[in-house]
């Protein structure tokens, strides 16, 4: 493995070469040969792609919601969600960890969205701010802030949400007031980005507008990471259409073509959820993307009925360049009385592997042993 110190210095060398010689030519009189504003983005790329490892281990969930104290504390879990991921701990464990925060922490405060009228139609979540310490005790270093819940307590949910984090060291993004996040670990540096039809979100509706900044990101970093949050809701749309999905009058989005688009920009993973069940997964231009990664951990109101009940754990594997290798699906299932377990049916993982096939006809991947490969 390169070293970090040999990684920066090769970087300052290629930096050096490629804006001091044309300044040099230009002065000689022979600039007229060479294009002075040359995109110099590929030769960075050439040198960042040797940094950090070899293969890079992304963990991979879905929803994520402990507990409610809104409307009443009765929405909380047991002991306080201190065993929300008891029994998947030994698998949360990469060099990210990703789930999507379906929610926002704070401690008190009425709901800017319902209005104190709960119902069939109207769901608040706010879980207390020391659950943010339970992420972080089982590994998440990276969450996903786009979604239609996070805003639910309005902007004082935000920014309590986005302080905690900070202080917690964990990185997200997905909202206006914070698009993106860079950050860098064993020498790889990320950017992520994440997006959804909600208010105060990065749209997932703005396609030329996702597509510009993962651009700008993958000028910058390694690996791209890409979340959307997307897609009609329930067993009824378990598949991925090739169109606009309304939903509740509301458009959440193209899925498949924002998926493509953003990988055409230069995203490396595309990790979908929103659809509260699994969908297929897809392997475009050696990137791997993953349609809906259903309900992860999700205590109180989420309905766990059917499908909605069952997710996958993924622990994807992508070479230093993004490419895909391969990915590990550990099944898990939820209901009222056990909370998070692990699925010894592997219902996830034959669900992901049935629609994959229905969706994508000549898929080109492997599904064997909980494993999805290319074949």
């Amino acid at each position: 493995m390169i070293r970090p110190v040999k990684i920066y210095v090769k970087l300052l060398i290629t930096l050096t070469i490629v804006f001091t010689i044309p300044m040099l030519l230009s002065c000689s009189g022979t600039a007229g040969t060479i294009n002075s504003s040359v995109d110099t983005t590929s030769i960075i790329q050439d040198t960042l792609a040797g940094a950090g490892k070899d293969t890079i281990k992304v963990i991979a969930v879905g929803d994520i919601m402990l507990g409610s104290a809104y409307p009443s504390p009765s929405g909380l879990p047991p002991r306080h969600g201190r065993d929300s991921f008891k029994n998947v701990s030994s698998y949360l464990n990469g060099d990210i960890v990703f789930g999507n925060l379906e929610g926002s922490f704070l401690d008190s405060g009425k709901s800017t969205k319902c209005k104190d009228t709960l119902g069939n139609s109207c769901f608040a979540f706010r879980m207390p701010e020391a659950y943010a310490g339970i992420y972080k005790e089982a590994g998440f270093n990276l969450l996903s802030l786009a979604n239609n819940h996070v805003g639910d307590f309005g902007n004082k949910g935000r920014r309590r949400s986005m302080a905690l984090l900070d202080s917690l060291e964990i990185n997200y993004a997905g909202l206006t007031s914070h698009p993106y996040s860079i950050f860098e670990k064993d020498s790889v540096k990320y950017g992520f980005c994440a997006f959804a039809p909600n208010e105060n979100t990065v749209s997932i509706n703005q396609i030329d507008s996702a597509k510009a900044l993962v651009s700008f990101l993958k000028k910058q970093v390694n690996i791209v990471i890409v979340s959307f949050h997307g897609g009609a809701e329930g067993a009824n749309f378990e598949h991925v259409p090739r169109t606009d999905e309304i939903f509740y009058k509301e458009n959440r989005g193209n899925v498949y073509a924002f998926a493509h688009a953003v990988i055409d920009a230069g995203a490396d993973l595309v990790l979908g959820h929103g659809p509260h069940v699994t969908r297929a997964v897809e392997v475009y231009k050696n990137k791997f993307i993953a349609y809906s990664l259903g309900n992860f951990c999700t205590y109180g109101q989420f309905s766990l009925k059917g499908p909605n009940g069952f997710a996958p754990l993924m622990d994807i594997r992508i070479k230093a360049n993004g490419d895909f290798l391969y990915a590990d699906v550990i099944s898990v299932k939820q209901d009222k009385l056990n909370g998070l377990t692990i699925d010894p049916l592997h219902t996830a993982f034959w669900k992901m592997a049935t629609l994959t096939s229905q969706d994508f006809p000549g898929h080109g991947l492997s599904f064997k042993e909980q494993r999805i490969s290319l074949q």
